[in-house]
């Protein structure tokens, strides 16, 4: 089995990335299938959780902004006939909200995968090495800043090391902050000095960020992690303004027409001759729009009741996003 110990910045990079859905699903296979387990210090799931409203709140602002900067550009430079760029631009900024909730969506799912690891406390063993760090100014502690937390965090790595044997358990301390971790000065995917004892046996490994994530997994993985890999390699898009209100108008045209030839069904059950010609006059204009814009078969009926239950729902959701309040099914 593989133990990863990755700092709270790596979570952090790995959440924000569009395709961080690669390694999150990667992970959560491989430790479903106990071939990998997550070591993690409940400080790194605090400072994940302290600081991840921050970054969502960021990310989705950066995305407001580039809009605005783009439709400014385009009010300044555009010249003529710039109206369509400018609709784009505008219906694209409605979706600000929704790009921001399916980008950050990773922060729940590397939360969950936090929650489910096997959480680890400080020791007092741990806490005095970590204070032995800063009185002699090693690495993280080389530093001028508070380096407690990332003390603790390599303290914590090297108790786990130094109780197994790494020739079946191998290890990987994985983290983005080459600042207080990395070799200065040199390549910043190597270890500092002051750590560098703790990877110089076989079996336990120092990565840089997502891509020393990658590097672990693919060494220790192979050919099953890119399968892996290759099967979560997708990207959802959100949808934008114009095809949402299109599904609505389709859903709705659907379902009016099935009421409104229903209604001249119980029309013609009672016998109201008057009221039929009266509906055929109102409704006849509109059946024909969308009988010729809906010529698939099966598209205009007849439904079973489990196929307008369908329409129906897919009516209420589409609705739901444009506003209106959930069951909203009046045509």
């Amino acid at each position: 089995m593989l133990h990863l110990l990755t700092d709270t910045s790596t979570w952090l990079d790995l959440a924000k990335r569009r395709d961080g859905q690669r390694w999150i699903v990667a992970l959560r296979v491989l430790i479903h299938q106990g071939e990998v387990e997550l070591i993690v210090p409940s400080l790194v799931i605090d400072e994940f959780e302290r600081n991840r409203e921050r970054i969502e709140t960021s990310m989705t602002a950066s995305v407001a902004q580039r809009f605005k900067l783009i439709r400014q550009d385009l009010d300044d430079y555009g010249g003529a006939g710039n109206e369509d760029a400018l609709r784009v631009i505008e219906d694209l900024a409605r979706h600000v909200p929704l790009i921001g909730a399916m980008t950050t969506r990773n922060f729940d799912e590397v939360l969950e995968l936090l929650r489910a690891g096997r959480v680890v406390e400080p020791t007092a063993a741990t806490f005095a090495a970590a204070i032995e760090r800063g009185l002699a100014k090693q690495a993280p502690f080389h530093r001028s800043r508070n380096s407690v937390a990332d003390a603790l965090l390599i303290e914590l790595y090297a108790a786990n090391v130094n109780s197994v044997d790494l020739g079946r358990e191998p290890h990987a301390f994985i983290t983005s902050n080459s600042e207080d971790f990395s070799l200065p000065g040199g390549d910043k995917r190597l270890p500092h000095r002051d750590i560098a004892a703790m990877f110089a046996k076989d079996g336990s490994e120092y990565a840089l960020g997502v891509d020393g994530l990658n590097h672990v997994l693919l060494a220790n993985f192979g050919p099953e992690i890119e399968e892996l890999f290759a099967e979560t390699d997708f990207a959802e898009e959100p949808r934008r303004l114009d095809e949402i209100m299109g599904a609505e108008k389709q859903m709705f045209d659907r379902v009016w027409y099935h009421r409104s030839l229903q209604h001249e069904y119980q029309l013609e059950d009672a016998g109201d001759q008057a009221e039929i010609e009266r509906l055929r006059a109102i409704a006849g204009p509109g059946r024909q729009r969308v009988e010729r814009t809906y010529t698939q078969a099966g598209e205009l009926g007849p439904y079973t009741d489990f196929e307008l239950g369908i329409l129906s729902g897919k009516l209420s959701a589409l609705r739901w996003v444009l506003g209106s309040e959930w069951d909203f099914l009046d045509t």
